[in-house]
């Protein structure tokens, strides 16, 4: 999803890219990372590879580790000897989830979840190996017309449901992966014209709501009555991994970069929604 928003924003630019699935190149493998920053020669390397499976991540932690974790430590060694620079994509799970106050990037870390301890690991990594040259840009609650995702879930569901409950007591920044992508490229931009430094980032929108109000928002861009949605708790919906009850991150570490933080979240998904829109009944129309 976020991947493919990257590449376009690349191929809007005109710059070059090269894209590799899960088929093409084994992150976890020395071996073939090597082989393909040899054959390519990149100036930047976006890494968008992740287990994403927050679930299943507690019971395949060393799985989910591999990707998460040791991906990123191949792919940091990798640009240690080509030079080229990284771009690390991380997550807001890295965090204990109860604050108070938006994360600031050199907040304390406190995973709870297996999905957060290898995500931090894979952050750790890149940033020992790569100091000068490793950017980690953590970011949550991603939706985007290239995937599976809740605007895109809850588009289908308002047409079959008469109510939806929705949790109320989860605090976060909905955030457009067009938005992402777009900073992720002025990032690696800056990196090479030697304008920012490697460090980590927050590539979250701007403002905060919960799931609620989130599913509220989209409910009245379709034109459907915000009412039909109802609160609920956490408790209602208990999963493996426990969800952070706050994932509001700071965006102090722009500064001084020339690249401003990411707008408000309503912006966003109000200049997002006819795509999603259209990704959403595409999908319905084909059947899949």
């Amino acid at each position: 999803m976020l991947a493919q928003d990257v590449l376009g924003r690349l191929a809007a630019d005109g710059t070059a890219a090269v894209a590799t699935t899960r088929a093409d190149l084994d992150i976890t493998d020395p071996d073939a990372v090597r082989a393909a920053l040899a054959e390519h020669r990149p100036a930047v390397i976006v890494n968008c590879a992740g287990w994403t499976d927050v679930d299943g991540a507690e019971e395949q932690e060393e799985d989910a580790l591999a990707v998460n974790g040791t991906g990123p430590r191949v792919l940091a060694e990798a640009c240690k000897e080509s030079g080229s620079v990284l771009l690390h994509v991380s997550t807001d799970y890295v965090f204990a989830g109860d604050g108070a106050q938006p994360y600031t990037e050199d907040a304390p870390t406190g995973p709870r979840s297996a999905y957060g301890r290898t995500k931090l690991a894979g952050e750790r990594a890149v940033l020992d190996i790569l100091p000068g040259a490793g950017h980690v840009v953590r970011t949550a609650w991603l939706y985007g017309a290239g995937g599976p995702n809740f605007v895109r879930t809850m588009i289908r569901l308002e047409a079959v449901k008469d109510t939806l409950d929705v949790v109320d007591d989860q605090r976060g920044q909905p955030t457009w992966t067009v938005d992402l992508a777009d900073r992720l490229v002025r990032l690696g931009q800056g990196a090479l014209a030697g304008t920012v430094k490697g460090g980590v980032r927050h590539g979250t929108s701007g403002g905060a709501t919960t799931w609620f109000g989130f599913t509220r928002e989209i409910f009245r861009l379709l034109g459907a009555d915000p009412e039909r949605v109802r609160p609920t708790t956490s408790e209602a919906f208990v999963r493996p991994a426990p969800r952070p009850s706050y994932s509001v991150l700071g965006h102090e570490a722009w500064r001084g970069t020339g690249i401003e933080p990411i707008r408000d979240w309503r912006a966003a998904l109000a200049e997002a929604f006819p795509t999603l829109l259209e990704a959403e009944r595409d999908m319905g129309a084909t059947g899949r």
